[in-house]
Protein backbone atom coordinates (compact mmCIF):
# COMPACT_ATOMS: atom_id res chain seq x y z
CA UNK A 1 0.00 0.00 0.00
CA UNK A 2 1.18 3.19 -1.08
CA UNK A 3 1.41 6.08 1.69
CA UNK A 4 -0.29 9.27 1.54
CA UNK A 5 3.40 10.74 1.63
CA UNK A 6 3.85 9.23 -1.48
CA UNK A 7 0.48 8.83 -3.52
CA UNK A 8 -0.54 11.34 -4.73
CA UNK A 9 2.39 14.10 -4.90
CA UNK A 10 5.28 14.20 -6.94
CA UNK A 11 7.99 14.31 -4.82
CA UNK A 12 9.43 17.25 -3.34
CA UNK A 13 7.04 19.30 -5.13
CA UNK A 14 4.20 21.82 -4.24
CA UNK A 15 0.84 21.30 -5.81
CA UNK A 16 -0.26 23.61 -8.47
CA UNK A 17 -2.27 25.10 -6.30
CA UNK A 18 -3.59 29.14 -6.35
CA UNK A 19 -1.59 29.64 -3.30
CA UNK A 20 1.99 28.19 -4.53
CA UNK A 21 1.02 30.28 -7.56
CA UNK A 22 1.11 33.43 -5.65
CA UNK A 23 3.94 32.81 -2.91
CA UNK A 24 7.76 33.04 -3.12
CA UNK A 25 9.15 29.27 -2.70
CA UNK A 26 12.26 29.31 -1.17
CA UNK A 27 15.05 27.15 -2.17
CA UNK A 28 15.42 23.07 -1.17
CA UNK A 29 16.91 22.65 2.12
CA UNK A 30 19.18 19.92 1.68
CA UNK A 31 18.66 16.01 3.27
CA UNK A 32 19.72 14.31 5.71
CA UNK A 33 23.20 13.50 4.93
CA UNK A 34 24.54 12.36 8.29
CA UNK A 35 24.27 10.96 11.81
CA UNK A 36 23.29 13.96 13.60
CA UNK A 37 22.09 14.69 17.49
CA UNK A 38 19.55 17.50 18.76
CA UNK A 39 17.74 17.35 21.98
CA UNK A 40 14.79 16.62 19.94
CA UNK A 41 13.76 15.71 16.59
CA UNK A 42 10.22 16.91 14.90
CA UNK A 43 8.86 14.90 12.30
CA UNK A 44 7.04 17.14 9.93
CA UNK A 45 7.86 20.48 9.22
CA UNK A 46 3.69 22.11 9.13
CA UNK A 47 2.05 24.16 11.59
CA UNK A 48 2.84 21.47 14.23
CA UNK A 49 6.01 20.65 13.91
CA UNK A 50 7.46 24.41 13.16
CA UNK A 51 5.14 26.13 15.96
CA UNK A 52 6.62 23.46 18.48
CA UNK A 53 10.25 24.04 17.22
CA UNK A 54 9.86 27.92 17.86
CA UNK A 55 8.94 27.37 21.65
CA UNK A 56 11.66 24.71 21.84
CA UNK A 57 14.00 27.66 20.87
CA UNK A 58 12.47 29.67 23.98
CA UNK A 59 14.04 27.27 26.24
CA UNK A 60 17.48 26.97 24.87
CA UNK A 61 16.93 23.34 23.33
CA UNK A 62 18.55 22.07 20.26
CA UNK A 63 15.85 21.38 17.53
CA UNK A 64 16.12 19.20 14.30
CA UNK A 65 12.67 19.57 11.65
CA UNK A 66 12.55 16.41 9.41
CA UNK A 67 10.18 16.38 6.20
CA UNK A 68 9.89 14.03 3.88
CA UNK A 69 9.07 16.69 1.35
CA UNK A 70 9.23 20.26 2.16
CA UNK A 71 8.32 22.80 4.72
CA UNK A 72 4.61 23.55 4.47
CA UNK A 73 4.51 20.84 1.72
CA UNK A 74 1.59 18.82 3.28
CA UNK A 75 -1.77 20.20 4.99
CA UNK A 76 0.03 23.20 6.37
CA UNK A 77 0.23 24.95 3.01
CA UNK A 78 -2.53 23.45 0.90
CA UNK A 79 -5.55 23.61 2.89
CA UNK A 80 -8.91 26.65 3.37
CA UNK A 81 -7.13 29.07 5.27
CA UNK A 82 -9.91 28.92 8.01
CA UNK A 83 -8.51 30.13 11.37
CA UNK A 84 -10.56 28.80 13.81
CA UNK A 85 -10.97 29.32 17.43
CA UNK A 86 -12.92 26.78 18.47
CA UNK A 87 -13.42 22.88 18.41
CA UNK A 88 -15.05 20.86 15.83
CA UNK A 89 -17.62 19.90 18.99
CA UNK A 90 -19.45 22.65 20.35
CA UNK A 91 -19.16 24.17 24.46
CA UNK A 92 -22.06 22.01 25.24
CA UNK A 93 -20.76 18.91 24.39
CA UNK A 94 -17.72 19.36 25.59
CA UNK A 95 -18.55 20.51 29.11
CA UNK A 96 -21.12 17.15 29.13
CA UNK A 97 -18.11 15.23 28.80
CA UNK A 98 -15.25 16.21 30.36
CA UNK A 99 -17.26 18.83 32.71
CA UNK A 100 -16.94 22.72 32.93
CA UNK A 101 -13.48 23.64 34.05
CA UNK A 102 -11.65 21.40 31.71
CA UNK A 103 -14.06 22.41 28.91
CA UNK A 104 -13.46 26.18 29.89
CA UNK A 105 -9.26 25.40 29.91
CA UNK A 106 -9.83 23.70 26.62
CA UNK A 107 -11.85 27.22 25.39
CA UNK A 108 -9.02 29.51 26.56
CA UNK A 109 -6.69 27.02 24.48
CA UNK A 110 -8.44 27.36 21.34
CA UNK A 111 -9.27 30.54 21.86
CA UNK A 112 -5.12 31.02 21.98
CA UNK A 113 -4.83 29.11 18.81
CA UNK A 114 -6.40 31.74 17.02
CA UNK A 115 -4.25 34.71 18.39
CA UNK A 116 -1.33 32.55 17.80
CA UNK A 117 -1.83 32.75 13.98
CA UNK A 118 -3.46 36.43 14.17
CA UNK A 119 -0.51 37.77 16.01
CA UNK A 120 2.48 36.38 14.07
CA UNK A 121 0.92 36.98 10.67
CA UNK A 122 0.17 40.78 11.98
CA UNK A 123 4.09 40.96 12.92
CA UNK A 124 6.42 38.33 11.19
CA UNK A 125 4.00 37.24 7.79
CA UNK A 126 1.83 39.77 6.17
CA UNK A 127 1.44 38.22 2.50
CA UNK A 128 -0.33 35.50 4.76
CA UNK A 129 -3.21 38.92 5.05
CA UNK A 130 -5.21 37.60 8.10
CA UNK A 131 -8.89 38.79 7.67
CA UNK A 132 -11.35 38.42 10.63
CA UNK A 133 -14.57 36.33 10.29
CA UNK A 134 -16.00 32.51 9.46
CA UNK A 135 -19.85 32.02 9.25
CA UNK A 136 -20.98 28.69 9.22
CA UNK A 137 -24.24 27.80 7.53
CA UNK A 138 -26.45 25.53 8.75
CA UNK A 139 -28.94 23.45 6.27
CA UNK A 140 -31.13 21.98 8.88
CA UNK A 141 -34.11 24.48 9.82
CA UNK A 142 -34.65 23.68 13.72
CA UNK A 143 -31.81 26.61 14.85
CA UNK A 144 -33.05 25.51 18.60
CA UNK A 145 -29.56 24.02 19.18
CA UNK A 146 -27.69 27.55 17.53
CA UNK A 147 -29.31 29.71 20.08
CA UNK A 148 -28.69 27.24 22.77
CA UNK A 149 -25.23 26.78 22.09
CA UNK A 150 -25.01 30.54 21.73
CA UNK A 151 -27.24 31.38 24.96
CA UNK A 152 -23.84 29.50 26.76
CA UNK A 153 -21.80 31.37 25.38
CA UNK A 154 -23.17 34.58 26.45
CA UNK A 155 -23.47 33.13 29.65
CA UNK A 156 -20.46 31.34 30.32
CA UNK A 157 -18.14 32.53 27.63
CA UNK A 158 -17.52 36.64 27.48
CA UNK A 159 -15.91 37.58 24.73
CA UNK A 160 -16.55 34.58 22.70
CA UNK A 161 -17.53 36.76 19.35
CA UNK A 162 -20.11 34.48 18.27
CA UNK A 163 -23.55 35.55 16.97
CA UNK A 164 -26.41 33.29 15.99
CA UNK A 165 -27.82 33.82 12.45
CA UNK A 166 -31.62 32.97 11.40
CA UNK A 167 -31.90 32.31 7.79
CA UNK A 168 -32.10 35.79 6.55
CA UNK A 169 -28.82 36.67 8.61
CA UNK A 170 -27.03 33.62 7.27
CA UNK A 171 -28.20 34.99 3.45
CA UNK A 172 -27.56 38.46 4.20
CA UNK A 173 -23.51 37.12 4.06
CA UNK A 174 -23.82 34.01 1.99
CA UNK A 175 -26.17 34.50 -0.96
CA UNK A 176 -26.74 31.10 -1.20
CA UNK A 177 -30.41 29.41 -0.75
CA UNK A 178 -29.12 26.03 0.91
CA UNK A 179 -28.25 27.97 4.38
CA UNK A 180 -31.59 28.52 6.58
CA UNK A 181 -29.36 29.68 10.10
CA UNK A 182 -25.82 29.83 11.10
CA UNK A 183 -23.54 31.79 13.14
CA UNK A 184 -20.82 34.27 12.98
CA UNK A 185 -17.78 33.89 14.48
CA UNK A 186 -15.49 37.63 14.70
CA UNK A 187 -12.57 35.47 16.73
CA UNK A 188 -11.67 33.31 13.64
CA UNK A 189 -10.13 34.39 10.45
CA UNK A 190 -8.82 33.39 7.40
CA UNK A 191 -5.23 33.70 5.07
CA UNK A 192 -3.37 32.13 2.79
CA UNK A 193 -2.16 29.24 4.14
CA UNK A 194 1.28 28.54 2.27
CA UNK A 195 2.64 31.91 2.93
CA UNK A 196 1.86 31.55 6.94
CA UNK A 197 3.84 28.35 6.65
CA UNK A 198 6.29 29.43 4.72
CA UNK A 199 7.03 32.29 7.42
CA UNK A 200 6.41 29.89 10.19
CA UNK A 201 9.86 28.07 8.66
CA UNK A 202 12.10 30.89 8.38
CA UNK A 203 11.29 32.70 11.74
CA UNK A 204 12.27 28.83 13.04
CA UNK A 205 15.70 28.39 11.24
CA UNK A 206 15.94 32.29 12.75
CA UNK A 207 15.53 30.95 16.20
CA UNK A 208 18.23 28.37 15.63
CA UNK A 209 16.05 24.93 14.52
CA UNK A 210 17.76 23.10 11.72
CA UNK A 211 15.09 21.99 8.90
CA UNK A 212 15.98 19.51 6.63
CA UNK A 213 13.73 18.67 3.76
CA UNK A 214 13.59 15.24 1.62
CA UNK A 215 14.08 13.41 4.30
CA UNK A 216 11.59 10.92 5.50
CA UNK A 217 11.53 9.16 8.81
CA UNK A 218 11.22 5.33 7.87
CA UNK A 219 12.02 3.83 11.55
CA UNK A 220 12.31 5.24 15.57
CA UNK A 221 13.95 2.82 17.69
CA UNK A 222 12.70 3.67 21.90
CA UNK A 223 14.43 4.05 24.62
CA UNK A 224 16.24 6.72 26.81
CA UNK A 225 17.36 8.15 23.73
CA UNK A 226 15.38 7.52 20.61
CA UNK A 227 16.99 6.97 16.98
CA UNK A 228 15.20 8.23 13.83
CA UNK A 229 16.40 6.27 10.65
CA UNK A 230 16.19 8.02 7.91
CA UNK A 231 17.31 7.03 4.34
CA UNK A 232 20.77 9.53 4.65
CA UNK A 233 21.47 8.82 8.20
CA UNK A 234 20.58 8.68 11.62
CA UNK A 235 19.29 11.08 14.22
CA UNK A 236 19.90 10.40 18.01
CA UNK A 237 17.42 12.75 19.72
CA UNK A 238 16.13 12.68 23.93
CA UNK A 239 12.62 13.79 22.54
CA UNK A 240 10.59 13.25 19.62
CA UNK A 241 7.63 15.13 18.15
CA UNK A 242 5.17 13.55 15.50
CA UNK A 243 4.00 16.34 13.38
CA UNK A 244 3.01 14.68 10.19
CA UNK A 245 -0.69 14.93 10.86
CA UNK A 246 -2.54 12.69 7.87
CA UNK A 247 0.48 12.24 6.41
CA UNK A 248 2.28 9.85 9.27
CA UNK A 249 1.54 6.48 9.20
CA UNK A 250 3.87 3.50 10.52
CA UNK A 251 5.81 5.47 13.49
CA UNK A 252 3.05 4.85 16.63
CA UNK A 253 0.45 2.26 16.57
CA UNK A 254 -1.84 4.57 18.55
CA UNK A 255 -1.91 7.11 16.31
CA UNK A 256 -2.48 5.19 13.30
CA UNK A 257 -5.72 3.72 15.22
CA UNK A 258 -7.10 7.15 15.72
CA UNK A 259 -5.95 9.51 12.84
CA UNK A 260 -7.29 8.67 9.85
CA UNK A 261 -5.96 9.73 6.54
CA UNK A 262 -8.62 11.79 4.23
CA UNK A 263 -8.30 13.82 0.75
CA UNK A 264 -10.40 17.15 0.36
CA UNK A 265 -9.96 19.12 -2.55
CA UNK A 266 -9.92 23.36 -3.11
CA UNK A 267 -10.87 24.87 -6.64
CA UNK A 268 -9.72 28.75 -7.10
CA UNK A 269 -12.05 30.02 -9.98
CA UNK A 270 -10.93 32.66 -11.69
CA UNK A 271 -11.45 36.30 -10.67
CA UNK A 272 -15.28 36.84 -10.01
CA UNK A 273 -15.24 40.69 -10.57
CA UNK A 274 -18.65 42.58 -9.13
CA UNK A 275 -20.01 38.60 -9.19
CA UNK A 276 -17.81 38.15 -6.04
CA UNK A 277 -20.17 40.13 -4.19
CA UNK A 278 -23.26 37.60 -4.83
CA UNK A 279 -21.46 34.80 -3.34
CA UNK A 280 -19.79 36.68 -0.08
CA UNK A 281 -20.76 39.86 0.91
CA UNK A 282 -18.36 40.37 3.30
CA UNK A 283 -14.51 39.44 3.12
CA UNK A 284 -14.99 36.21 5.63
CA UNK A 285 -14.44 32.50 5.23
CA UNK A 286 -17.42 30.68 5.26
CA UNK A 287 -17.97 26.84 6.03
CA UNK A 288 -21.07 24.30 6.64
CA UNK A 289 -22.95 22.01 8.91
CA UNK A 290 -22.80 18.99 5.88
CA UNK A 291 -20.48 15.84 7.19
CA UNK A 292 -19.25 16.39 3.48
CA UNK A 293 -18.35 19.85 4.39
CA UNK A 294 -17.99 22.79 2.14
CA UNK A 295 -15.28 25.84 2.66
CA UNK A 296 -15.18 28.50 0.88
CA UNK A 297 -13.89 32.73 0.79
CA UNK A 298 -12.78 35.09 -1.73
CA UNK A 299 -8.93 36.25 -2.72
CA UNK A 300 -7.87 39.08 -2.68
CA UNK A 301 -8.52 39.77 -6.48
CA UNK A 302 -11.64 38.53 -5.80
CA UNK A 303 -11.65 34.62 -7.01
CA UNK A 304 -13.52 31.76 -4.78
CA UNK A 305 -11.99 29.05 -3.11
CA UNK A 306 -14.47 26.09 -2.61
CA UNK A 307 -12.98 23.53 -0.89
CA UNK A 308 -14.52 20.38 0.24
CA UNK A 309 -14.36 16.42 0.81
CA UNK A 310 -15.27 14.29 -2.31
CA UNK A 311 -13.42 10.93 -2.93
CA UNK A 312 -13.77 7.47 -0.76
CA UNK A 313 -10.27 6.76 -1.74
CA UNK A 314 -7.08 8.42 -1.15
CA UNK A 315 -6.36 8.44 -4.37
CA UNK A 316 -6.75 11.60 -5.75
CA UNK A 317 -9.41 10.93 -8.71
CA UNK A 318 -8.63 11.76 -12.40
CA UNK A 319 -10.68 15.02 -12.30
CA UNK A 320 -10.46 16.67 -9.12
CA UNK A 321 -12.29 19.90 -10.28
CA UNK A 322 -15.33 18.24 -12.12
CA UNK A 323 -17.55 17.01 -8.90
CA UNK A 324 -16.00 20.15 -6.87
CA UNK A 325 -17.24 22.46 -9.56
CA UNK A 326 -20.09 20.69 -9.66
CA UNK A 327 -20.97 21.03 -5.54
CA UNK A 328 -19.93 24.95 -6.13
CA UNK A 329 -22.62 25.53 -8.64
CA UNK A 330 -25.32 23.55 -6.42
CA UNK A 331 -24.46 26.07 -3.56
CA UNK A 332 -24.27 29.36 -6.23
CA UNK A 333 -26.00 28.60 -9.28
CA UNK A 334 -24.91 32.12 -9.87
CA UNK A 335 -21.27 30.88 -10.95
CA UNK A 336 -22.59 28.12 -13.26
CA UNK A 337 -20.47 29.66 -15.80
CA UNK A 338 -17.21 30.40 -13.58
CA UNK A 339 -14.16 28.71 -14.52
CA UNK A 340 -11.40 27.14 -11.81
CA UNK A 341 -8.24 28.11 -12.94
CA UNK A 342 -6.32 25.80 -10.16
CA UNK A 343 -7.81 22.43 -8.72
CA UNK A 344 -5.24 20.62 -5.79
CA UNK A 345 -5.88 17.73 -3.12
CA UNK A 346 -3.99 17.29 0.11
CA UNK A 347 -4.75 15.04 2.65
CA UNK A 348 -5.76 16.24 6.38
CA UNK A 349 -6.00 13.51 9.14
CA UNK A 350 -9.43 13.27 11.40
CA UNK A 351 -10.66 11.69 14.14
CA UNK A 352 -13.83 9.64 15.64
CA UNK A 353 -14.71 12.41 17.30
CA UNK A 354 -13.52 14.95 15.05
CA UNK A 355 -11.34 16.47 18.32
CA UNK A 356 -7.38 16.28 18.07
CA UNK A 357 -5.30 13.37 19.23
CA UNK A 358 -2.52 15.06 21.21
CA UNK A 359 -1.18 12.30 23.45
CA UNK A 360 2.60 10.70 25.18
CA UNK A 361 3.16 8.05 22.82
CA UNK A 362 6.02 6.57 25.22
CA UNK A 363 7.92 9.21 27.92
CA UNK A 364 9.83 10.57 25.40
CA UNK A 365 7.79 10.55 22.07
CA UNK A 366 4.73 13.23 22.12
CA UNK A 367 2.13 12.84 18.87
CA UNK A 368 -0.67 15.12 17.77
CA UNK A 369 -2.99 14.92 14.31
CA UNK A 370 -6.31 14.84 13.67
CA UNK A 371 -7.60 18.10 13.57
CA UNK A 372 -10.43 17.50 11.36
CA UNK A 373 -10.31 20.56 9.65
CA UNK A 374 -9.35 23.01 12.42
CA UNK A 375 -5.72 22.45 11.97
CA UNK A 376 -4.84 26.42 11.27
CA UNK A 377 -5.23 27.30 14.49
CA UNK A 378 -5.00 23.97 16.70
CA UNK A 379 -2.02 22.12 14.85
CA UNK A 380 0.62 25.02 16.27
CA UNK A 381 -0.97 24.91 19.52
CA UNK A 382 -0.55 21.69 19.32
CA UNK A 383 3.06 21.95 18.30
CA UNK A 384 3.29 24.75 21.58
CA UNK A 385 1.91 22.24 23.63
CA UNK A 386 4.28 19.65 22.91
CA UNK A 387 7.19 21.95 23.29
CA UNK A 388 5.79 22.87 26.55
CA UNK A 389 5.70 19.24 27.78
CA UNK A 390 9.46 18.79 26.51
CA UNK A 391 10.67 21.74 28.88
CA UNK A 392 9.13 20.16 32.06
CA UNK A 393 5.41 22.17 31.60
CA UNK A 394 2.69 19.12 30.51
CA UNK A 395 -0.25 20.86 32.30
CA UNK A 396 -1.45 22.22 29.02
CA UNK A 397 -0.73 19.39 27.13
CA UNK A 398 -2.46 17.03 29.84
CA UNK A 399 -5.32 19.18 29.26
CA UNK A 400 -5.55 18.85 25.12
CA UNK A 401 -4.77 15.19 26.36
CA UNK A 402 -8.61 14.95 27.73
CA UNK A 403 -10.00 15.48 24.54
CA UNK A 404 -11.97 12.54 24.22
CA UNK A 405 -10.89 10.43 20.96
CA UNK A 406 -11.61 6.54 20.65
CA UNK A 407 -9.57 4.84 18.11
CA UNK A 408 -11.27 3.43 15.12
CA UNK A 409 -13.22 0.08 14.59
CA UNK A 410 -9.94 -1.71 13.63
CA UNK A 411 -7.60 0.49 15.00
CA UNK A 412 -4.74 1.22 13.23
CA UNK A 413 -5.86 -1.48 10.11
CA UNK A 414 -8.36 1.24 9.36
CA UNK A 415 -7.71 3.43 6.98
CA UNK A 416 -7.86 1.51 3.50
CA UNK A 417 -11.06 -0.43 4.96
CA UNK A 418 -12.91 2.56 7.29
CA UNK A 419 -12.56 5.43 4.39
CA UNK A 420 -14.87 4.39 1.42
CA UNK A 421 -17.58 3.13 4.43
CA UNK A 422 -16.94 6.31 6.27
CA UNK A 423 -17.31 9.08 3.19
CA UNK A 424 -20.48 6.32 2.07
CA UNK A 425 -22.36 7.20 5.57
CA UNK A 426 -21.46 10.90 5.57
CA UNK A 427 -22.34 11.15 2.23
CA UNK A 428 -25.57 9.42 2.67
CA UNK A 429 -26.54 11.47 5.67
CA UNK A 430 -25.70 14.95 4.25
CA UNK A 431 -28.29 13.72 1.36
CA UNK A 432 -31.15 12.88 3.97
CA UNK A 433 -30.44 15.72 6.13
CA UNK A 434 -30.01 13.68 9.33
Amino acid sequence: MTPPLYRNDAPGQFPASWYAATATIPDRRPAVSSDLRADVAIVGAGYTGLHAALELRKHGLSVIVLDAHRAGWGASGRNGGQVGSDFNKGQLWLEARVGRDTAKSLWSLAQEAAGMVRDFCTLAAPLAQYKPGIAWGQYDTDLSDIRAEVDHLDRHYPGHGMTALDRDGIQALIRSEKYNGGTLNMQAGHIHPLNYVLALAAAAETAGAVIYEGTEVTRLDTGGRVTLHTPGGRVTADHVILAGNGYIRGLATANDARVMPINSFIGATEPLGDLAEEVLTQDIAACDSSFVVNYFRLTADKRLLFGGRANYSLTFPADMGGELHKRMVEMFPQLAGTRFSHTWGGTLGVTMTRLPYVRAITPNILSAGGYSGHGVALAGLAGRVMAEAVAGQAGRFDTLGQLPVPPFPLGHYAQETMLPLAMTWFTLRDNLGI
